[in-house]
């Protein structure tokens, strides 16, 4: 073992494990990561699953030998969705899960998605502390039982019937969907959930872009959140004369829609979109959101009858408050999509299934479902800077527009609100970004002016 493996932890990021590979990467830091995870957690059966990056596989066996040599046994799910490890940790009583994923991330990068027992995610101070702190000490002993590895590829057939429990496929009219699967983790498990549905008689066509894994990624990364990388979706969409399209990032955690015309929706309509039909089914219900848009959603969810919950942005966090607050739904911008009935955590499938349904159940295309919201609540999309001097830039733009905001919020970042505007400014958890989302009150032209001068002041 290297003394790099020993002493340099930086992978792990605010709420997970994100890593260079071969700078603050490799199989000696994933063996040690799983020794780590092992002893901290006092876990003696631990779900692991992987992506189709060409490191996975190597790493996952990494995180195997530290975890067995520590005397827990694995579950091997192989090559599957962050969401199937979520599931399997709960439906196989394991200690905890590990998923090996990069998921959107260059190519010269993987990391690690990780969970506790029920699926709940590691308090990131105690637990991911724990883990950190327990990697970088080293000195480990080996058990006395090993744990062995254990194949555990048969768990899909359950998680594909968890996940088509959330829809009626007698209320699915006849659709055709695109997908794309961007060559990444979602091809073989998106096929096992319309096997099934097919099963079941669902009238839905389907027509399949980039669906075979392959760890090259000769389509380029999985991101569909870039803009530059959604035209490819949007015109096999209308190639296909298609009513739907979807797009899903590397471990398919997250799901991105297209209407009809090829138009990407962004993620806080969705939110909406989804939030109303919980509240269709369960009135009253709590309904978690994240801090950078949230008009469109406080509106659907005050109109519906539902209780709006804040929660900092972030997988872990947005989980916790679920849990803490029994909240049936919880959707993030950024195209999480959370789920009480799927422990809590989120799923890039599930999505996509409710939007077809809904789409069934009211007759109208997705273009008429959201684009009244987007007229009432225009946002700016998530813009990133990269700037040297993070807290300076903050400062500009809080000396300038804080005097005269009519609300404050510090939830996660900078939230400065006036009549009928509002910006959320705030450093990325993950990477070295500032980021700025400006919504209005159905005035799309004054987005654009406040984002030039937030602009103006966060270069200086």
């Amino acid at each position: 073992m290297t003394d790099k493996a020993a002493t340099d932890l930086s992978c792990f990021k605010a709420y997970d494990i994100r890593g260079r590979l071969g700078d603050n990467l490799d199989e000696d830091i994933a063996r040690i990561v799983g020794q780590g995870f092992a002893e901290a957690l006092g876990a003696r059966r631990v779900v692991l699953g992987r992506d189709i990056r060409a490191s996975s596989e190597s790493l996952a066996a990494a995180v195997a030998e530290g975890l067995t040599a520590q005397g827990a046994d694995v579950l091997d799910i192989g090559l599957s969705g962050t969401e199937e490890m979520y599931f399997a940790t709960t439906a196989l009583g394991a200690d905890g899960g590990i998923c090996v994923t990069a998921s959107h991330n260059p190519m010269d990068y993987n990391g690690m998605k990780m969970v506790k027992a029920g699926s709940a995610p590691l308090d990131p101070e105690t637990e991911l502390g724990a883990v950190k702190a327990r990697a970088e000490a080293g000195g480990f002993a080996p058990a006395a039982k090993p744990g062995r590895v254990i194949a555990s590829d048969d768990v899909r057939g359950a998680y594909v019937e968890r996940v088509l429990s959330f829809v009626d496929v007698a209320a699915l009219r006849p659709l055709k969907v695109l997908v794309n699967a961007g060559n990444g983790a979602a091809g073989p498990t998106f096929d096992a959930i319309f096997a099934a549905l097919e099963a079941a008689g669902a009238p839905i066509e389907v027509e399949r872009l980039h669906h075979a894994p392959d760890g090259s990624f000769p389509n380029g990364i999985p991101n569909p959140l870039l803009p530059e990388n959604q035209p490819v979706t949007a015109e096999a969409v209308v190639a296909a004369g298609a009513d739907l399209g979807v797009a899903w990032d590397g471990d398919f955690d997250r799901c991105f829609l297209f209407d009809a015309t090829g138009a990407f929706i962004p993620g806080e309509y969705v939110v909406g979109l989804l939030a109303d039909a919980f509240l269709a089914k369960e009135p009253g219900a709590k309904i978690v959101h994240d801090p950078r848009v949230v008009w469109n959603t406080l509106d659907v969810v005050t109109a519906a009858g539902g209780e709006a919950v804040q929660s900092r942005t972030g997988h872990a966090f947005i989980k916790q408050k679920m849990r803490e607050t029994n909240a049936v739904y919880g959707g993030e911008m950024s195209a999480h999509h959370y789920f009480r009935d799927f422990v809590a955590c989120d799923s890039g499938m599930i999505p996509w299934l409710l939007v077809v349904e809904l789409m069934g159940r009211t007759g109208k295309p997705l273009a008429e479902l959201v684009d009244a919201r987007r007229a009432a609540f225009p946002s700016s999309g998530e813009i990133n800077f990269r700037v040297e001097d993070v807290a300076a830039a903050v400062a500009r733009v809080e000396a300038a527009f804080a005097p005269g905001a009519v609300a404050r919020d510090d939830t996660d970042g900078l939230s400065l609100a006036q009549a009928d505007w509002r910006f959320n400014l705030r450093a990325s958890n993950t990477e070295p970004l500032l980021r700025l989302n400006v919504e209005a009150r159905g005035d799309a032209g004054l987005v654009a002016q406040k984002v030039a001068e937030i602009t103006a002041l966060i270069a200086g």
